[in-house]
């Protein structure tokens, strides 16, 4: 029954046009006539009819629809019930006695048809228009039947001639409400615009103003964590007790967790102003799985509580058309409403289900949260409508869906209260020719420095060896198997292997071991990981490069292989030393955490404090990279990329990776046109940075 009379609810608003200035002057308008047009009828006019309490009745009403707005706004899901009531009781039924009872007089045929064009003006719903009508006529007659003395009817006007005009009646004022509906929406949306612009403005001048002191924060904490002994012998604890170290370590981690949280809030925020126009040639393939698991990977989760309840299905993978940076935030902005949704729910869960179908492929995120009532469900889309989540702007899911136009694709969502609610990503399925280029595309990027390299495959369970194989065979790499770690172990020492590819389920301990002893017998082999749990892997298990999900895809597989190689200690130094890397940030802090970075490396580092300054460094000094903050005083680091290429000198084709604390497509757009090779988002972390800094100073890892 609740669930009945929220949907009528709903019917109702939606089928109601009428705004608070609206509602206030028909309710004057409407004491005032009901008044005015009582005396001027039966003292000016004589009309056989009128009545008083009748008069009062709607006069009572109009003064209460004035001060309707001063109600708790508790009231307001009930106004369209009081609203209906009024326009029912106030137009067709007033009206319709008044016809009736002066025995169809010719001023109230013509306040008939009045009252029929001023109802549907205010009634755009046909159906609503017909029950409000219907029920105020169905009244009068009944009023008149049951009047004392009865008043006996004997029209004397040509019925089918006024029918003409009431017709024409309805139709025109179903045109002038049709007019006026627009002329109101086009207002919201020129007030939605300007709130838009506004909240923008706002939104993005605190983001960036509190991202850099955030960032420091973080990288503070990270240095004290350094700092502070990770063993427990009692030589490391001389200066201070135990417990006190755990618990500075303790307080570090939850504050650096804080921290994170609050990057990532900034980072959707001031996604969510982004203009999500994509040109189709901006669109590239990206991997269902991959681009997914990046994005549930680069969430900043509150506590590692908050990320145990995401359980990731990959299902088989699919390739679609879309933009890395609009993608995650998409799926950030699911993230967010839904772990916010689940803070309340005991036992909360988030499914993430990747579907390749034949037609359309999908990615389903569902949860088991309270769901979205049904009068809510139709609007969670339009900006900066919120429901369920507090402090919201509203503005995520129509980011959402607009990212999703832009590929092509469409998001909905389907809810039953108390039970779930489900967010569905559609994406068209990309032709076979489209697919095998890419696939084309990735295997020649990759070749070159996988082919020829031994690949151990350590306790990975036979229902996905053949997958891999299939999968590494055009990349022309040694292959081979071990049943379990200890046999693994024992290949490891009788063979040759440049990288091991290592089962972790269901925990991850037994390959964190293989890891260590790898590591301990100075062999310097990476070793990925490879889960087949449906959590989110965590990719800091001790001995282990990196952590892939199993099946898994292509491009997830290969990039892992290849950055593991690529981030091994020994193998960063012998590529990376003897490298000059100039630095352009204003920020001293900045500079020094990208030092930190790179000063174990053999790398030789310079500094600028802007633009104009790195131009004058590279005059004097050649180096191999320029990393550049994009915006800066002086000279910022789009004009700086193109002086460098426009001029011809001996550093015009140096490499460029441009850091931002705003990826947006504007950005980006004016950072390939100004000639900067590769850009990465500010904080920057030490993996990612790595991998852009050694892949954009092409070097490969030399031949074992």
């Amino acid at each position: 029954m609740k669930k009945l009379i929220e949907q009528l609810t709903e019917y109702l608003r939606e089928g109601t046009l009428v705004s608070r200035s609206d509602a206030m002057v028909s309710g004057i308008l409407g004491a005032l006539a009901n008044i005015f047009f009582y005396v001027v009828f039966k003292y000016g006019f004589h009309l056989p009819y009128e009545n008083f309490w009748l008069r009062m009745v709607a006069t009572l009403l109009c003064i209460s629809l004035i001060f309707m707005h001063r109600l708790p706004e508790s009231f307001s899901p009930y106004f369209p019930y009081f609203w209906h009531t009024f326009l029912i009781i106030i137009l067709p039924f007033t009206f319709t006695v008044n016809l009736l009872m002066n025995n169809f007089h010719e001023l109230w045929l013509y306040w008939e048809i009045f009252m029929v064009f001023v109802l549907m003006m205010f009634v755009p719903n046909w159906l609503l228009f017909m029950f409000d009508l219907l029920t105020g006529v169905l009244g009068a007659i009944l009023f008149h039947n049951l009047s004392v003395p009865y008043v006996p009817l004997n029209p004397t006007f040509n019925i089918p001639l006024y029918s003409i005009v009431i017709s024409f009646s309805i139709v025109a004022g179903s045109i002038f409400s049709f007019a006026n509906r627009n002329t109101l929406k086009e207002l919201e949306r020129k007030k939605a615009e300007e709130k838009y612009r506004a909240l923008e403005a706002l939104a993005g001048s605190i983001a960036h103003e509190m991202r850099n002191p955030l960032s420091q924060v973080r990288q503070n904490l990270d240095e004290i964590l350094l700092e502070l002994p990770r063993s427990s012998t009692e030589n490391d604890y001389a200066s201070l007790p135990k417990k006190n170290i755990e618990t500075i370590q303790k307080r570090a981690i939850q504050a650096q967790t804080a921290i994170n949280r609050g990057l990532q809030v900034i980072t959707v925020t001031l996604g969510n102003f982004r203009n999500t126009d994509v040109s189709k040639k901006e669109l590239t393939c990206l991997s269902a799985t991959t681009i997914t698991r990046k994005a549930i990977e680069e969430y900043g989760y509150a506590s590692e509580h908050e990320r145990q309840k995401i359980y990731l299905s990959p299902g088989e993978d699919f390739i679609f058309l879309g933009e890395e940076n609009n993608y995650i935030l998409l799926f950030h902005n699911l993230l967010e409403n839904a772990l916010q949704i689940l803070q309340q729910v005991p036992d909360g869960r988030l499914a993430i289900t990747i579907q390749r179908g034949e037609s359309v492929n999908r990615i389903l995120i569902r949860d088991n949260g309270p769901g979205i009532p049904p009068n809510i469900l139709p609007r969670i889309f339009e900006p900066f409508f919120t429901s369920g989540k507090k402090n919201g702007t509203g503005l995520g899911l129509a980011f959402c869906q607009r990212v999703m136009k832009s590929f092509n694709g469409q998001i909905s969502c389907k809810s039953e209260v108390g039970i779930f609610t489900e967010f569905t990503l559609e994406f068209p399925v990309l032709d076979k020719a489209t697919i095998n280029k890419f696939e084309r595309n990735l295997y020649a990027e990759y070749t070159p420095f996988l082919a020829g390299k031994n690949v151990l495959m350590a306790a990975i369970p036979e229902a996905y060896v053949p997958s891999i194989r299939q999968q590494l065979m055009p990349l022309k790499i040694g292959l081979d198997n071990a049943e379990d770690n200890n046999k693994a172990l024992e290949m490891l020492a009788a063979n040759h292997y440049d990288l091991v590819l290592s089962g972790i389920s269901p925990l991850p301990a037994g390959t964190a071991k293989l890891g260590n002893i790898v590591k301990n017998k100075d062999r310097n082999i990476p070793v990925v990981g490879c889960s087949f749990s449906p959590l989110p892997p965590v990719d800091t298990i001790n001995g282990v490069a990196s952590v892939i999900i199993m099946p898994p895809a292509l491009p997830e597989l290969l990039n892992a292989m290849k950055s593991s190689l690529e981030m091994a200690r020994e193998t960063l130094k012998e590529s990376l030393s003897g490298k000059t890397v100039l630095v352009a940030d204003d920020l001293d802090f900045n500079r020094r955490v990208i030092k930190l970075m790179l000063n174990k490396l053999g790398i030789t580092i310079f500094e600028a404090s802007n633009g104009l300054e790195a131009l004058n460094i590279l005059k004097s000094q050649p180096c191999d990279l320029l990393v550049i903050d994009m915006r800066m005083p002086v000279l910022d680091g789009f004009e700086t990329a193109q002086r460098i290429r426009a001029m011809p000198s001996p550093y015009r084709d140096i490499p460029i990776l441009g850091l931002s604390g705003n990826l947006d497509n504007a950005t980006l757009k004016l950072a390939k046109e100004s000639g900067i090779n590769d850009t990465l988002l500010k904080p920057v972390k030490l993996k990612p940075f790595l991998q852009k800094v050694t892949s954009m100073l092409k070097v490969n890892t030399p031949a074992a």
